[in-house]
């Protein structure tokens, strides 16, 4: 099955503001601390703004929820239908210049992501979701945007006999992640930054992503989205549906356990 128009129209804002970003990659940037502590960038605002210019166009009458808007105190109303957007995903890997950090874009609708795009610029790779047509590609680019006709479609795999590839985040390790672990016969462990961890889940790159600190919605939909798609899931850590559009909660999430086949 092809690509989804919607989803092709997604991929190429993201593409576009990875271009953006490289550029900033490329020459370096400065960080400021924002309230939360975490770290911004010229290339985080200026690549949200591209994308929010670009759904606006394309999408006039869905609600957009953004990191850096949010942190600047907007508080957009939304409905059953609304837009997730972290311009870039895993600042500090972009400040460590590891190359891990992605463009997430997710369409949301009663409350779960249903087509999702995660680019990361640094390492050439871009994966989209359509969960309402069960399909996930990973897709390649040039220099204009992404070749879609190229698309490989991917599959999330189910734990092999040998044992479970975890991934772990790079820059968040705790011991309940190594307690949840225990658990189970684990064969490998790699690390990386950003969203592209729930996309080596869904790729059959990794088995299970399990995460208990701190993250915000617009981190984990597009993510949850491709790997969706691909066939894997994302719950609460008593297997429950993971849900978004927690405003109570200013958008953060509770502990999740990404996976691929059961």
């Amino acid at each position: 099955m092809p690509l989804s128009r919607r989803a092709a129209e997604l991929a190429q804002i993201a593409f576009e503001a990875g271009a953006l970003i490289l550029r900033h990659y490329k020459d370096g940037t400065e960080a400021r601390v924002k309230k939360d502590n975490s770290p911004v960038t010229l290339a985080d605002e200026e690549a949200e703004a591209l994308i929010l210019a670009r759904l606006a166009e394309m999408f006039p009458y869905i609600p957009i929820v953004a990191e850096e808007a949010m942190a600047s105190g907007a508080a957009p109303i939304i409905g059953e239908i609304f837009f997730l957007v972290d311009p870039l995903d895993g600042t500090k890997e972009f400040l460590a210049r590891n190359g891990e950090f992605t463009v997430n874009i997710a369409l949301m609708e009663n409350l779960a992501p249903v087509c999702g795009v995660v680019f990361a610029p640094a390492l050439g790779r871009g994966f989209v979701g359509d969960v309402n047509q069960g399909v996930a590609f990973e897709l390649a680019a040039d220099e204009t945007g992404f070749v879609l006709d190229g698309a490989k479609a991917i599959s999330a795999r189910a734990i092999p006999i040998e044992g479970a590839t975890a991934i772990t985040s790079r820059s968040h390790q705790d011991a309940k992640t190594e307690a949840y672990l225990a658990g189970f016969k684990i064969a490998d462990r790699v690390t990386a930054g950003s969203s592209l961890k729930f996309c080596l889940v869904a790729n059959g790159e990794a088995d299970l992503y399990p995460r208990f600190g701190r993250t915000m919605e617009w981190d984990v939909a597009a993510g949850h989205a491709v790997l969706a798609a691909a066939g894997g899931s994302v719950t609460n850590i008593d297997g429950s549906p993971f849900r978004y559009g927690k405003i109570e909660d200013g958008f953060a999430n509770p502990s999740f356990i990404a996976r691929g086949l059961t």
